[in-house]
């Protein structure tokens, strides 16, 4: 490239294209070609161009549609989060109801089994009872078998 005087000269495009042309020319192109990227429809398919439209009508349009179609994407994958919630949330109620079935069955088998207990009680209660009055009854027999012996 050329120097610059510290004063400021005109501009001159003749010098200005030289000076782009020696720096392209300086410089190996390293420029790539690039895949075409496939062209995406300007609007989605529920909206269409009116045929009486400007083109300002058109862009404006287009821009605004597609502002709604990437929110209306947003509002749909919100939707897809509350599905994946509710599956959850049946989820959990499927699994509540089997624990509560056992909660019950459990509840029950301890209510048959303080039952079973209770009537094993009273029956030792019973048992108990009748075994002291036969004590008592053979002892008073003793007793009395002693005392006819001693008089």
């Amino acid at each position: 490239m050329r120097a610059q005087n510290a004063a400021v000269k005109p501009f001159n495009v003749a010098e200005l294209e030289g000076d782009i042309r020696e720096a392209v020319q300086q410089r190996p192109a390293h420029i790539q070609p690039v895949e075409p990227m496939p062209r995406l429809p300007s609007v989605p398919e529920y909206v269409s161009h009116h045929e009486d439209a400007t083109e300002i009508g058109r862009l404006s349009a287009e821009a605004i549609v597609k502002e709604y179609e990437v929110t209306a994407k947003e509002i749909e994958a919100v939707g897809e989060f509350v599905k994946e919630m509710a599956k959850r949330c049946e989820q959990l109620t499927t699994s509540a109801s089997d624990m509560l079935k056992e909660i019950k069955t459990t509840a029950a088998r301890y209510r048959k089994e303080g039952k079973r207990i209770f009537n094993e009680i009273e029956s030792c209660s019973s048992a108990t009872d009748e075994v002291r009055q036969l004590c008592g009854t053979f002892r008073d027999r003793i007793a009395a078998k002693a005392a006819d012996m001693a008089g």
